[in-house]
């Protein structure tokens, strides 16, 4: 007998049911998480309200709340660095091209949905999850950042190198969050040419 999972229903599995209101709710999440006033007691009946679906479908998806702040955190840090990549991966081969086709990549998804920079770096979202995600993410920026520069420049790795990528990506975040903010009056096209300037000196540590 055919599995309730993969049953067919106006031309739509079970499973593509499932996964579309798992997306409704990674949705809901990032517009209660994201917005001006934030969320940061994201509920279930929060979230189920938002997403205009009944709470059982909330928990064929997810444990609970932190569950699905972790599963809108790393949507949209998995954007961030899909988009980034492929920016800097289409860049011509020049270190300037790189830095900017990068950096105006998580610009631009940033003032695109300023949500987006809110969940990342809005103090106002201090759970515990969230913090303990978000000192994941900017080890995993670093990361794909030292690996950009030991490819590009030919850098060995090194706590220096280690160093300057913490800084850089801690630094960046810094930034984004006082531009949204307001408190950092700077348009988009300066943030990208100042930043490329600072990430231009990781070429030194070779």
């Amino acid at each position: 007998m055919e599995s309730t999972s993969l049953r067919v229903y106006g031309g739509i599995t079970g499973d593509d049911r499932q996964a579309e209101r798992r997306a409704q709710f990674v949705e809901a999440g990032l517009a209660l998480l994201g917005a001006e006033d934030g969320e940061p007691n994201l509920t279930v009946r929060g979230a189920c309200k938002q997403a205009g679906l009944a709470a059982r479908y909330f928990y064929e998806s997810f444990e609970d709340r932190d569950a699905l702040a972790v599963a809108v955190f790393d949507h949209v840090v998995s954007e961030i660095a899909a988009t980034t990549l492929a920016a800097v991966k289409a860049a011509e081969p020049d270190p300037r091209a790189k830095s900017a086709a990068g950096l105006r990549a998580i610009v631009r998804l940033i003032a695109g949905d300023p949500r987006r920079g809110r969940l990342l770096f809005s103090p106002a979202i201090s759970t515990p999850v969230l913090l303990n995600r978000r000192a994941e993410s900017t080890r995993m920026f670093a990361h794909l950042l030292s690996t950009q520069a030991r490819d590009f420049y030919g850098i060995a790795d090194s706590s220096h190198l280690d160093l300057a990528t913490e800084f850089l990506v801690g630094g960046l975040g810094q930034t984004l969050a006082s531009w949204l903010d307001g408190t950092l009056p700077i348009s988009e096209d300066d943030i990208v040419a100042r930043c490329t300037e600072i990430f231009l000196h990781l070429a030194e540590l070779r």
